[in-house]
């Protein structure tokens, strides 16, 4: 299967969210009106340390991830990548696309300037922290999160 990298343009956002959605969690989770997605997209799309990458295949959107561009004063002013969002349609996982997804991630980081990346995956998804682990990611934080609703 050959898949191409690019950048999401506004078309692409019902796509994305349909992958976003495309399991139990990501189904509960994106409840959001359409409109609201579409102004995080124009948001992220005028951020020159933000991109929104969907994968294509066949005319088919099959794969996307967010990568932001963070800067931090430790590590001696180390900017990093933060990935975010990843996912590839479920119909299609097994067959490599992930690991072209985060390969794709890790160029475009370097393009940025980043010297490392970084990203969560939810403790549920003990498939996801395999598949991460495997590309070589290593487990070196805990995580908290804290709603400000």
């Amino acid at each position: 299967m050959s898949i191409t990298f690019r950048g999401a343009t506004e078309a692409d956002v019902k796509d994305f969210v349909d992958l976003l959605k495309d399991d139990e969690i990501g189904a509960a989770r994106e409840t959001a009106a359409a409109g609201v997605y579409v102004d995080v997209f124009r948001r992220v799309a005028a951020d020159p340390m933000a991109v929104i990458v969907v994968g294509e295949t066949d005319g088919r959107v099959v794969a996307g991830y967010q990568l932001n561009a963070i800067e931090g004063l430790s590590l001696n002013g180390l900017r990093r990548g933060q990935i975010e969002d990843v996912r590839v349609a479920s119909d299609l996982r097994g067959q490599g696309i992930g690991k072209l997804l985060i390969e794709d991630a890790f160029e475009r980081a370097r393009g940025l300037g980043c010297r490392a990346v970084q990203l969560v995956a939810h403790k549920d998804r003990e498939a996801t922290e395999r598949f991460y682990r495997g590309v070589g990611f290593s487990v070196s934080h805990n995580g908290f999160k804290y709603s400000l609703d």
